[in-house]
């Protein structure tokens, strides 16, 4: 019989595996060094078997001691592990790759930029950025919603976010020392007459 492809995870099983990843790394069973391979290796998986390949050599993960009301009364500390993840993530895939552009989700890019158009019916884009910057064009109608961290870094969105389109379109974009624009169709295209104008006179 011809064997199944393996389903995909996404960022729930991602985050699953990073805490685990932490805590060893709190308990000194990971170093710093080693914590931040993993951790790279983890926002890059694709499958639940490159997960589980990652943290099969770690003791078994303690269930986390705090009441649900105190996390959800206190969220504050886990924003800057996470911030230091996405960073590790970004900067660990640009030295494998040597500082070339990086294509994982819709659009990463390391020392460079570019523009990603949304396919029709594509109602989510993920794009990544260290050190570049990354242009999101975006349906007339789309009402967006950004996601994601920027450490150092930035997410504009003006008339995409709160121009009272009538189609959701959710923009996941992370990354350091960058940024990321997300515009409409109608402004890109209104953007590239003026840049034409200035170029004939």
């Amino acid at each position: 019989m011809e064997r199944q492809p393996e389903k995909r995870i996404g960022d729930r099983e991602r985050h699953a595996a990073d805490a685990h990843l932490q805590q060893a790394h709190a308990d000194g069973v990971l170093t710093l060094s080693e914590y931040d391979e993993r951790a790279a290796q983890c926002w890059a998986a694709r499958t639940q078997s490159e997960l589980d390949a990652l943290v099969r050599d770690l003791p078994e993960q303690r269930p986390d001691p705090a009441p649900p009301a105190e996390r959800a009364a206190a969220p504050a500390p886990a924003r800057p592990r996470r911030r230091m993840i996405v960073v590790g993530a970004v900067l660990a895939g640009a030295a494998l790759l040597g500082g070339s552009n990086l294509v994982m989700n819709d659009a990463n890019t390391v020392f460079g930029s570019r523009v990603v158009q949304l396919a029709p019916g594509q109602d989510e884009v993920g794009v990544g950025v260290l050190f570049g910057s990354v242009e999101v064009v975006v349906p007339d109608d789309a009402n967006v919603s950004p996601r994601g961290v920027m450490v150092f870094g930035s997410t504009r969105c003006d008339a995409a976010c709160y121009g009272g389109g009538t189609r959701s379109v959710t923009v996941a974009a992370s990354g350091a020392f960058g940024s990321v624009e997300i515009v409409r169709q109608a402004e890109r295209d209104r953007s590239d007459r003026e840049r034409d104008r200035d170029d004939d006179d």
